[in-house]
């Protein structure tokens, strides 16, 4: 049966802010404590997502989280209402204040782990929910996350949704941000690269600057619960020297699709690209085009500062590809010379365009990072709940709501505003209407939005 590749991106949500909360994410570092704008933030997706749509490309969306996380900082000792809770955290820990408000779910990428029916060994969809336990604002996402795409994909017998792995750093999972699939085609049996960066088994060599945050046991567990080939099925360690240099996932250094993967020569350790093809090229039959990039031509403080790897490598209607990079590796003079010759060259790759998503940029995330890849046959796109394939009415819909429901600016201080939790909630309860996505807040099990 014909399958096709979907981009299910977040929508950024209204308490997207800069906290600097991502240790090993240089860009979080640096634009810490700036000045947001959710509403920018959100219009950036959405013009990213609606740019694909219209060129052809599956698009569909993702519903934000409910931000702040009362009841997380309830956990936390916090107590009285909402607005006495965000106070007394504001005054005694506004870092719990400032992570329980994070709006990193903006980050589809690290939702889960996919596997396509055409990998798996019951001919079934699978979908693992990254536990994210690395980071503590990205550790309350499973449940939301779950909720979620246990909505979307309802239909178990196409499509099965795995709870998230033991909440704990020997099985520390980033989702699909540290996985990669290749394949002849969409709908022929491909092969899945898992790479981490932590072997708790013993790894020849770590990071000393930045902790590793995928763990090699998550990945095999993951693997394992996706029933996989174990043929076609690899497991590779990441440089340590690049999480040191800010790679705190691999899709800040390597992309792949189809027959193509581009990466940095520092993602992988020694010899790692030339396994991954010949692993492809025993599974499909065909050459892989491995487009490494050098030191030399690209170093890989640029690699990071652009976020060039971070692009997305999508297969267009006509099946020539196209990268969808950041404007920052436009303005940069060696990542736009690196982007022209590959264009240039005689590989699948024929074409570029540059989205601005700079509100995510200096968060930390590039275009990459703000979709999952979901590889759908025409029965399980079908079998898909909610009103979620992005066309032009929704696209306008959505467009309206965030530039009546967001902010156009945010502040740390901002946080503490019981206003803020009102307005998101009120945001969020609008558009389950819009996704027709009820029931997936607790709030709304609640009783009310307030």
């Amino acid at each position: 049966m014909p399958a096709q590749e979907v981009n299910f991106d977040a929508l950024v949500g209204p308490t997207h802010h800069y906290a600097g909360l991502a240790w090993g994410n240089l860009a979080s570092q640096k634009f810490k404590h700036s000045v947001s704008s959710p509403k920018r933030a959100a219009l950036e997706g959405l013009a990213k997502m609606k740019r694909l749509a219209d060129l052809g490309v599956a698009q569909a969306v993702l519903p934000p989280h409910d931000r702040p996380d009362i009841a997380t900082l309830r956990r936390l000792g916090f107590r009285g209402t909402p607005a006495e809770v965000l106070a007394s955290a504001a005054a005694l820990d506004p870092v719990a204040l400032a992570a329980c408000s994070s709006a990193s779910a903006m980050w589809a990428a690290n939702a889960a782990t996919i596997s396509p029916a055409g990998d798996t060994a019951d001919g079934r969809l699978h979908c693992t929910i990254a536990n994210l336990v690395s980071q503590f604002h990205r550790s309350l996402e499973p449940p939301t996350t779950g909720a979620v795409f246990r909505t979307l994909f309802a239909d178990d017998s196409k499509l099965a949704v795995h709870k998230p792995l033991p909440a704990t750093l020997k099985w520390s999972d980033e989702g699909a941000a540290n996985h990669t699939r290749l394949c002849a085609r969409f709908d022929a049996p491909g092969v899945e690269i898992f790479v981490y960066g932590r072997d708790d088994r013993g790894s020849a060599s770590s990071p000393r600057r930045f902790p590793a945050r995928q763990s090699r046991s998550a990945s095999e567990a993951v693997a394992r619960l996706h029933q996989l080939d174990p043929s076609r099925t690899l497991f590779v360690q990441q440089s340590p020297e690049a999480i040191d240099a800010g790679v705190f996932h691999n899709d800040v250094i390597c992309v792949g699709n189809q027959n193509v993967l581009l990466y940095h020569e520092a993602a992988f350790a020694d010899g790692e690209g030339e396994r991954i093809a010949e692993t492809f090229l025993r599974a499909s039959g065909q050459s892989l085009h491995l487009l490494r990039i050098a030191e030399a031509e690209l170093p890989l403080s640029t690699a990071v500062e652009t976020y060039l790897f971070n692009s997305q490598l999508i297969t267009l209607p006509n099946n020539r590809m196209l990268l969808v990079a950041p404007a920052e590796c436009e303005t940069n003079a060696a990542a736009r010379a690196v982007i022209d010759r590959l264009i240039s060259e005689h590989n699948p790759l024929d074409s570029a365009i540059y989205v601005d998503v700079r509100q995510s940029m200096q968060n930390g995330g590039g275009p990459a990072c703000l979709r999952l890849r979901v590889v759908l046959t025409e029965a399980q796109r079908a079998a898909v709940n909610g009103r979620v394939f992005l066309d032009d009415a929704l696209f306008q819909e959505l467009t309206a709501w965030v530039k009546r429901d967001y902010r156009d600016e945010l502040r740390s201080a901002d946080l503490a505003d019981p206003s803020l939790l009102q307005e998101s909630r009120r945001a969020l309860d609008e558009l389950t209407h819009i996704l027709r996505l009820d029931g997936i807040y607790a709030f709304e099990c609640e009783g009310g939005v307030f």
